[in-house]
């Protein structure tokens, strides 16, 4: 029997990483996961890794999710950023009313949502609801989801006080929703299967309408006195950290077998292997540690207090730029480390240094994050909707 998240959560995702591992080729290949994976995923209750417990959920705290999150991006980056796309999706369930959370995660766990937040969509009002047409790229997860979570500016909502739009997330029933598979055509991630989606006048009634921004979660569980886009941006730079995992062990595996073209030396023998693989290993624990030590001060903050303040919130947005970047170097450095091996998808570096790159390009760990929270800290006038 599989281990579950509620269960054993590392344990889960090491048999996770296990299957992805195995399957990371044909993934690739395929442009999508392989669906050995998908149920991988699913038996193990991956959809509520930030589910509400009353829901049926574990609602993790981010740290574990960091770990989790982790293990299956060193194994496969594509099977790492569905499973964090599929896991932290469920935290829309919080600011959906509680029935209509009970209905969109009607198998718990089991239940997966996808979509992008972005407003690509736009809304005309209703009576009972709004109707919705839009083209959302980046819909990673949305070929293996039952509900698919758009942004949309509604029309004639006013902006928010900051001035910026009130952008609202709609949740549709997947069957609704066209998945525009020849759309995800990339340098990286390319098995993530993160294809354009689209509606056209698509009546979404009231109750499955809300704002990440300005609704209050209902959820007693810490995890969702989060902020949603700093929570994202934890889960992304996770499985970044995860990938970079992965190339140092690629390397250290190719060099104990290389034997560099005019060298008598073994690759690990030589002063400059030794060196790159110690300093990346030194700079990715440190910018790991980073990560977790600053969710696990936000989440202990947000169950004692009720709340993050946004000092907290930019240094968890800062923590996690810091592990996407130092990810993005330590690949770079393995890659170059590999020589003319690097190339060959064999040993699996070009992949990676592929997804890496790919993966730096989210806006939740993008560099105007450091402009954003060197704003906070400041205490410059800043909008922080999306902190």
């Amino acid at each position: 029997m599989p281990a579950t998240l509620g269960r054993d959560p590392l344990l889960a995702a090491a048999e996770v990483a296990t299957v992805a591992a195995e399957y990371a080729d044909v993934t690739e290949r395929e442009r999508r996961l392989a669906e050995p994976v998908v149920e991988a995923l699913r038996v193990r209750d991956f959809g509520g890794m930030a589910l509400p417990r009353r829901l049926g959920g574990s609602a993790l705290a981010p740290e574990t999710i960091v770990e989790v999150l982790e293990r299956i991006g060193a194994a496969d980056g594509s099977a790492g950023w569905v499973a964090m796309i599929v896991s932290t999706s469920s935290l829309l369930a919080g600011y959906l009313p509680p029935d209509t959370a009970a209905v969109v995660f009607a198998d718990g766990p089991r239940t997966f949502a996808a979509g992008a937040l972005a407003p690509k969509g736009k809304g005309t009002p209703t009576g009972d609801g709004v109707r919705v047409s839009g083209r959302w790229p980046f819909g990673s997860g949305s070929l293996h989801a039952s509900w698919i979570a758009g942004g949309v500016i509604v029309e004639g909502r006013p902006p928010l006080p900051s001035g910026a739009p009130d952008v609202q997330t709609v949740l549709m029933p997947a069957d609704d929703v066209q998945v525009l598979t020849d759309t995800w055509d990339t340098v990286g991630l390319a098995g993530s299967g993160s294809y354009d989606f689209a509606v056209a006048d698509l009546h979404v009634p009231s109750e499955f309408v809300t704002s990440l921004v300005t609704v209050e979660p209902w959820p007693d569980d810490p995890l969702f006195r989060f902020p949603v886009f700093g929570m994202l941006a934890v889960g992304v730079a996770a499985v970044m950290l995860g990938i970079a995992r992965g190339a140092i062990d690629e390397l250290v595996a190719l060099a104990g077998a290389k034997t560099p073209t005019g060298s008598r030396r073994r690759l690990a023998e030589r002063p400059y292997t030794q060196v790159a693989v110690a300093a990346c290993e030194a700079r990715l624990a440190a910018a790991r540690q980073s990560l977790r030590d600053v969710a696990a001060e936000a989440y202990e903050l947000a169950g004692t207090e009720g709340r993050i303040d946004d000092v907290t919130r930019a240094r968890l947005r800062m923590a996690a730029t810091l592990a996407a970047e130092t990810s993005v170097a330590v690949v770079d450095a393995m890659y170059e480390a590999g020589g003319g091996t690097s190339v060959y998808e064999t040993w699996g570096l070009a992949r990676r240094f592929r997804d890496v790159h790919t993966a730096s390009q989210h806006m939740a760990i993008a560099p105007p994050t450091w402009e954003l929270a060197g704003r906070i800290l400041l205490g410059l006038e800043t909008d922080t909707g999306t902190l």
